[in-house]
Order: structure tokens, then sequence, then C-alpha cells
């Protein structure tokens, strides 16, 4: 499976999404997820066999990390897609905190002399 078809899976993104910056533990990725063990270590052997991340085993632990180098022009898609929706994400609140200041009463208005 090519690199595009394999993170075009939203789990598969938020798994890279998770080793982007950091190793994280098969066990530690999947206790992030709804689903069981299996299905998030199907997706870890699509995004490893694609060259999407790496696979560093530790006895019986196997850790993985985004493979930005391998990923080529892809990473930088990945990182500004996320960076954007960052960004979306903080407008949002920002907005709603605005909002929720606007509905809360000054409270000098109603306070006697």
């Amino acid at each position: 499976m090519d690199a595009v078809r394999a993170v075009a899976e939203p789990r598969r993104r938020e798994i890279l999404r998770l080793v982007w910056d950091a190793e994280l533990s098969a066990g530690e990725i999947a206790e992030r997820f709804d689903v069981t063990f299996g299905a998030v270590s199907q997706h870890l052997k699509v995004l490893r066999d694609s060259g999407l991340v790496t696979l560093r085993q530790d006895g019986k632990q196997r850790f993985y990390r985004a493979d930005r180098e391998g990923m080529g022009p892809l990473a930088d898609y990945l990182q500004s897609m996320w960076a954007t929706k960052l960004d979306t994400l903080a407008e949002l609140a920002e907005a709603a905190e605005a909002e929720e200041r606007a509905q809360v009463p000054d409270e000098s208005e109603g306070a006697s002399p």
C-alpha cells in the first residue's frame, strides 16, 4: 500500500500524529483508541509497510516513531494539516471564550455607589 493510501484512513493519521515527535510503544498507542489492540496493530503494520513509521524492538515491546525522512513531501503536508487544525481549534476556543465573557454580566454594572 502506498503512503498516501495509508494515511487516507483517519486512525492511521491519528497514530502518525501520536508518534510524530515521540516514540511510543504499541500498547501506549492502542490505549488511545476505542478499538482492539489487534486493530491498532494492523494499522501499525500498514504504516510500517508503507515506510511511514519505524519500529524499534526492545525485548517484547515494540516502539514506533514517525519516519519523516521516509515520508518525503508527505511529511510537510501532514504537518501543515495538523497545524491548520490546531489553529482552527484555537480560534474556536477563543471565540467560545469571548462569547462566554459577553454573556456574563459585568459585576460593576449592577453595583450601588
